[in-house]
């Protein structure tokens, strides 16, 4: 941490997709900046590792798609879900305007190492690993700055502007005060790993059965397994004993039975506490939140990583010529806020209402399920599958680099 600059243009707390993407573009166009991550490396487990059309499509607005793809990852093209136990095609993403049309699945610790290997490209991106920003510096109501501590020592950090890139949990949005508003999550999830054998099915978007739904995301030799469950939920299944969980599992993915005792405890199972929230308003002067600080997403469609990152994008668009000028105003901190919020708020409510007409009516119902009749349409009408890969893929306003 010593060699890292007392003073910079722009200074990013959290080091997750959406502040390594803007760093990477302030950088990029010449903006002094230092990304400050607190934890010593990304090697952070059941984090979302899907990167959709519209991320790769930033990728290739920078030059970088070629470098990126030859990075080690899978591809998924079409999704399909497992509805009872019928096979139904529910996205197909051959038809996007972009120019990867598919899913690259890669280990998010890789996709982040691979932003900061671009980035230090250019001699005025700074990195902090093992820094944690611990407060802001207030002056005369502005952000000017950040207190961090690595390794139990304390350092501050100027800055003209300040952004919160720090998550779900973020101590930035925390210390400046800056109202969230909850728009309430009815399911929990639950993550796990089992191993993964040459002879199991393609993944799939997700099996629903039983009142019960698992999604396996494949992560090469082993499943990355999301299990969902009523908000609160976990103790009482917890209650029920791990043997009980397991044939649960069993009943939705018969394949597993070889290898579900790799389970041997609670232990081996993580909560991730499901929120759906967002800022009322995500600036004030010197300071800006993007990505999870500014919005949590469900991890429904894993959309909150590509989400984060067009939150950059634009950010990066709009903020990068007043940063490297000198000119930065809150006018220009809200033209971001407006740009990124119509996106926002039509994601997180078409999530909510996934959420508590769909995905909460099925949970505990434990008669065999089958497809409803909008789902079967999607097998008489294929086309009608190019609209959730539409909103998957892309969102509801992909962001584009200035100047590509």
């Amino acid at each position: 941490m010593d060699t890292l600059p007392d003073r910079v243009t722009c200074c990013i707390a959290g080091g997750g997709p959406a502040g390594m993407m803007l760093g990477l573009l302030l950088a990029r166009a010449g903006v002094e900046t230092l990304v400050l991550e607190k934890h010593g490396d990304f090697l952070r487990d059941f984090r979302g590792d899907t990167i959709h059309p519209s991320t790769l499509q930033v990728m290739h607005e920078l030059g970088l798609l070629a470098a990126f793809l030859a990075r080690p990852h899978s591809e998924i093209r079409r999704m399909q879900g497992m509805i009872g136990d019928e096979a139904v095609e529910i996205a197909d993403f051959s038809h996007l305007p972009t120019v990867c049309r598919f899913i690259a699945m890669m280990p998010q610790w890789d996709f982040l190492d691979f932003l900061v290997a671009a980035a230090r490209r250019y001699p005025c991106f700074h990195l902090g690993m093992g820094t944690e920003v611990v407060d802001l510096l207030i002056e005369d109501a502005c952000v000017v700055g950040v207190r961090a501590e690595s390794r139990g020592k304390a350092r501050e950090f100027r800055a003209e502007l300040v952004v919160g890139a720090d998550g779900r949990q973020s101590i930035v949005r925390e210390r400046a005060g800056l109202a969230v508003t909850s728009l309430g999550a009815p399911i929990d999830v639950l993550w796990m790993r089992l191993s993964k054998r040459p002879s199991d099915p393609q993944q799939t978007l997700g099996r629903v059965n039983y009142g019960r739904m698992l999604v396996t995301l494949d992560r090469g030799n082993y499943w990355q397994c999301a299990y969902i469950i009523r908000k609160d939920g976990f103790a009482a299944l917890q209650a029920l004993g791990i043997e009980s969980f397991r044939n649960d599992i069993l009943r939705l993915a018969p394949f597993l039975g070889d290898r579900v005792g790799e389970l041997a405890g609670w232990d081996d199972v993580k909560l991730l506490t499901v929120a759906v929230d967002r800022l009322e308003r995500w600036w004030r002067p010197g300071l800006l939140c993007i990505g999870d600080a500014a919005h949590a997403m469900s991890p429904m469609g894993g959309v909150g990583i590509n989400l984060a990152v067009q939150d950059a994008v634009a950010a990066g668009n709009l903020l990068a010529v007043p940063l490297r000028n000198g000119t930065l105003t809150p006018a220009d901190l809200d033209a971001v806020q407006r740009r990124r919020m119509f996106p926002t708020r039509a994601m997180q409510r078409l999530q909510v209402v996934m959420q508590e007409r769909v995905i909460d009516r099925l949970l505990g119902d434990d008669r065999a399920f089958h497809p409803p009749w909008p789902l079967r349409l999607f097998r008489l009408f294929p086309v009608l599958q190019r609209l959730p890969a539409r909103l998957i893929g892309m969102g509801f306003r992909p962001e584009h680099v200035a100047g590509s």
